[in-house]
């Protein structure tokens, strides 16, 4: 056995040390190790990995991560990283065994590396990009711990230039999905709890001196006329060069101590979802070049309005869970454009990306398409609000977010809590997450998930104050009765900010899928829910966008009746993405109606595609 090994090096230490994990806290891998990626070749690892479930963390205890190719066994043992089973990265190990399907433990990934994958050459560096891993990932490379990172959706990065060797190395990967009080979410959530390496795994080289961050954007209240080029570098303190081809503009950043900032006087084509307009922005420093491709616009609240260029906008959204029938969370870019698709059929013109940071190529997409979006991190219900590393949790994927998205023009709002309780414990928290935002990003708007006091029938929530909009989740005509009591709590309440229904609905179940023909959990029921609801909602004024909950049906154990059978049904679309509920008729004769009030025109019950064929 291999606690009796040399390699677990003491036997009574293997077993019965419940301290084991404490060495494999630090250090810290968070949004301070991410670097820019637009443009940069990347060495793909995706692919079969070695693969095997740990229930009882015997890997770290018995230090599996240190066995090497060329291990001379004197023992039976237990385990091998270099043969047996495998699995696919990027996957979710919950959709490919019925036997894993409910399982949230440890895993063990193991990959073997070809020379050519890291051969240093003199002046480069190595990183290993891991772009997520549901929930925490402890990084072994040639059997030395590298570092942990926290969060299920966002990327992070290990250097591991020093640690490469001529001829054979390999990396090890201990993914953890276990749901506990401190995490975040909780461990009381409402979606399916997917475990993985469920996105992309690669090797990222740079010269040994690099642009770790651009940061480029439409300065707010400059009239359109002047755009903010923020860069950090990793090295010394030279000049880093900017260039905006279709402009015909050069700028020359000085950087101290890693960072530099300029403005130039320019203004671009604004781009708006009826106006996609992207540049190609190109940094040079030293030898290290990447380039990404930029949207320029202002959002901004005035009073009760949102503005997008100056213009009032109503958001007329969809919410969507990064979710699928057979592969989990993993996504693709036909998915993405599928639901992109959709909303436009909606004749919608927003997403919100709920509960937690959804695939980087969503916002890329949503670029190129012209779909605003709503990001947000899973500080979901009652997380642990007086912990102090459950905010560290939370702001570090809050930053690693905005960190990957913050170029994205389409992105207008990030979410930072979702349908939290009113305590001082929390608002301390989320106030925290609140500045972060507006730390990092002064270009769009911060808003949540607040609450309404069904009692009162009025919005009241101090998080308020924090926000930019006020997001309310409410469903009246489905949890909360009588449907009038909206009408009631858009009499009593009267906000000083934008308002979102950020979820609204009802379960429809096709009878095609096992649903009643009539009443509760029928189609017919949602779509009365529907059109009482767009009534209502339609004659408050200070209401300034709508989030259906949601585009297609999602896993979620914890719903159980006879309909649902484990999936939330309140889906537009059911969850085989393609058969449409009578539903989504309504919202898009609804969202016409609004289109056509709001900005003056017409929308056809299709919705408009033709950015589909604009792509480049």
């Amino acid at each position: 056995m291999l606690e009796r090994s040399d390699l677990a090096e003491n036997a009574l230490e293997c077993l019965h040390n419940e301290r084991y994990g404490e060495a494999f806290e630090q250090p810290d891998l968070n949004a301070q190790g991410m670097i820019a990626m637009g443009g940069r070749d990347e060495v793909s690892l995706d692919g079969d990995w070695f693969f095997a479930i740990d229930p009882y963390d015997t890997g770290l205890r018995q230090r599996w991560y240190a066995m090497s190719p060329d291990l001379t066994r004197k023992e039976p043992w237990d385990y091998s990283p270099f043969e047996g089973r495998t699995t696919a990265v990027p996957s979710c190990w919950n959709m490919q065994r019925p036997e894993w399907y409910m399982y949230e433990g440890s895993v063990w990934y193991t990959r073997l590396l070809a020379p050519e994958d890291l051969a240093v050459a003199a002046g480069e560096k190595v990183f290993l990009r891991v772009a997520a891993a549901s929930y925490e990932c402890k990084v072994f490379f040639n059997g030395t711990f590298l570092g942990r990172h926290l969060g299920a959706s966002t990327p992070f990065f290990v250097d591991l230039t020093e640690y490469c060797r001529q001829g054979c190395n390999w990396i090890s990967l201990c993914v953890n999905a276990e749901r506990t009080a401190a995490r975040v979410p909780m461990k009381n959530t409402d979606w399916f709890n997917y475990g993985g390496v469920h996105r992309s795994v690669s090797i990222v080289r740079t010269p040994r001196h690099f642009l770790r961050d651009l940061h480029v954007r439409l300065k707010p209240g400059s009239d359109y006329s002047e755009v903010t080029v923020s860069v950090v570098v990793d090295g010394p303190d030279d000049a880093v060069r900017v260039e905006i081809p279709e402009a015909g503009r050069v700028l020359e950043i000085e950087t101290a101590d890693g960072a530099g900032e300029t403005t130039l006087t320019w203004r671009p084509d604004l781009w708006s979802p009826e106006t996609p307009r992207l540049y190609d922005v190109i940094a040079t420093y030293g030898t290290d070049r990447i380039v990404e491709r930029v949207g320029f616009r202002e959002v901004r609240r005035e009073g009760q309005n949102i503005l997008l260029n100056g213009v009032p906008v109503f958001l007329r959204g969809v919410a969507v869970h990064e979710d699928d029938r057979t592969a989990g969370r993993v996504t693709s870019e036909a998915d993405i454009e599928r639901r992109i698709r959709h909303v436009k059929e909606l004749n919608g013109n927003f997403i919100r990306l709920a509960h937690y940071p959804h695939h980087e190529m969503v916002s890329r997409l949503a670029d190129e398409l012209g779909i605003l979006l709503w990001e947000e991190i899973p500080v979901y219900w009652a997380v642990d609000f007086r912990n102090s590393a459950t905010l560290d949790d939370a702001e570090n994927q809050l930053r690693e977010l905005i960190r990957r998205d913050r170029n994205r023009a389409s992105v207008i709002i990030w979410g930072i809590g979702n349908e939290t309780p009113d305590t001082d414990d929390r608002l301390r928290f989320i106030g925290r997450l609140a500045a972060v935002c507006r730390e990092m990003d002064e270009g769009r708007l911060v808003s949540a998930a607040c609450l309404v006091n069904h009692t009162r029938l009025q919005i009241e929530d101090r998080l308020a104050a924090h926000l930019d909009v006020i997001g309310i989740n409410e469903y009246y005509g489905w949890y909360e009765h009588p449907l009038e009591d909206l009408s009631r709590i858009a009499e009593n309440s009267s906000p000083d900010r934008p308002v979102v229904i950020t979820e609204f609905g009802a379960d429809g179940v096709p009878v095609s899928e096992g649903g009643p023909s009539e009443g509760l959990f029928s189609e017919d029921y949602q779509c009365e829910v529907f059109r009482r609801q767009f009534e209502i909602l339609s004659e408050i004024p200070w209401l300034k966008g709508t989030c259906p909950w949601l585009l297609y049906d999602f896993r979620t154990e914890r719903r159980q009746n006879i309909y649902q059978r484990g999936f939330n049904r309140k889906g537009l679309i059911c969850a085989d993405k393609a058969t449409k509920k009578k539903a989504f008729e309504v919202v898009a004769e609804s969202y016409a109606r609004i289109a056509q009030r709001h900005e003056g025109r017409g929308a056809c019950a299709e919705g408009d595609h033709s950015t589909f064929s604009q792509r480049p």
